[in-house]
């Protein structure tokens, strides 16, 4: 007997019993019609800009030392391949170590930069444009001297990039010399005729002389080739001084004014000097300066120690030679001379004063 109720499961069985079977092909069709997954290579790319590179740097530079010591922070960015090139210029604070300073720095802005835009960081470059009064807590204690370097140590000379004008020499002969190569190779090993330019050229030249425009226009821009060449060829960057390192991966340079500055500051704290004018060069350091009061012999001993200690201290690696020159000032007397005339005696015109 058959109850009302079978009615349906038979219905949704299906007369034929293939219900079931409809039912699952049509799940595993709409599973199929689904999102497909993507795979992590072929999701997109991101991009890092030069200038969010750069600002990055710079934070990370401001990070390195104690608050405030760095000061006017300035980066760039270059991309070579597949690494990513970082230079970085700062001032720090008087005293402060140098190499020591620049070593943190280097390290914390490769370190930081790689780590917030993943991008392979190359070893950065830091340049200390110059020294500030101090402002901030060093580490060491609140007015911390920099570190002895070993003096005298090698040090290379910093060679100047140049690349601007390396490149176009470097372009410009390249073409000149490949498209004369060419055509005299072309007539030496093919047989065929010089190229109708060069034929011209030597004609032109033939029917004029060396007093002509063309030819001192041309010799000039030979000498103006020459000069770059001499140019590329040389290292530049004069107002800059090779410094010593402990560690040989680092190189460290200073320039001359901070030189100067160092080297003035402690002259003028001699007893009776005055009117110091110092320059300092790779090989020589000139020192003139004025005696108020005093023996004279005694402050050109001192100024000449003092020499030494602020060159010394600047940890070059090539100290350059003192050359002090202490001379009187017009108000300058004798201090010995004045005991021998006595304080009862008179003085005699013009005794004494040099």
């Amino acid at each position: 007997m058959r109850t009302a109720g079978a009615g349906p499961d038979t219905a949704g069985a299906g007369t034929d019993g293939t219900g079931a079977d409809t039912a699952g092909a049509r799940t595993g069709t709409a599973a199929k019609a689904g999102p497909r997954r993507v795979e992590a290579g072929e999701r997109g790319r991101t991009t890092v800009s030069d200038r969010a590179v750069r600002r990055i740097a710079e934070h990370a530079a401001r990070e390195a030392l104690p608050p405030g010591d760095v000061g006017a922070v300035s980066a760039k960015v270059g991309r070579r391949g597949g690494r990513t090139g970082v230079s970085v210029a700062l001032t720090l604070p008087y005293r402060a170590g140098v190499a020591q300073s620049g070593h943190r720095v280097r390290r914390h802005v490769a370190r930081r930069t790689a780590a917030l835009t993943g991008l392979p960081v190359s070893r950065p470059r830091v340049r200390v444009r110059g020294l500030t009064p101090y402002a901030g807590s060093l580490p060491g204690g609140p007015v911390a001297a920099a570190a002895p370097g070993p003096a005298g140590g090698p040090a290379r000379r910093p060679w100047s990039e140049r690349r601007v004008p390396a490149a176009l020499v470097a372009l410009l002969g390249l073409s000149v010399c490949a498209t004369l190569l060419y055509d005299v190779v072309c007539v030496r090993v093919a047989g065929r005729t010089a190229a109708p330019w060069r034929s011209r050229a030597l004609g032109w030249l033939s029917s004029h002389g060396p007093g002509g425009f063309p030819v001192a226009l041309s010799a000039a821009v030979t000498l103006l080739g020459a000069g770059m060449v001499l140019l590329a060829l040389t290292p530049g960057r004069r107002r800059s001084l090779a410094m010593s390192t402990a560690d040989g991966r680092v190189r460290a340079t200073l320039d001359r004014s901070a030189a100067e500055a160092l080297v003035h500051e402690a002259v003028s704290g001699v007893s009776g000097i005055s009117q110091v004018r110092v320059r300092v060069g790779r090989r020589r350091a000139r020192i003139r300066a004025a005696v108020e009061f005093g023996d004279r012999e005694i402050a050109h001993r001192q100024v000449v120690t003092a020499t030494d200690q602020a060159l010394g201290a600047c940890g070059l690696g090539r100290t350059p030679r003192p050359r002090v020159r202490v001379r009187t000032a017009p108000g300058w007397r004798d201090p010995g001379q004045r005991e021998r005339v006595g304080p009862g005696s008179p003085a005699r015109p013009g005794n004494g004063v040099s």
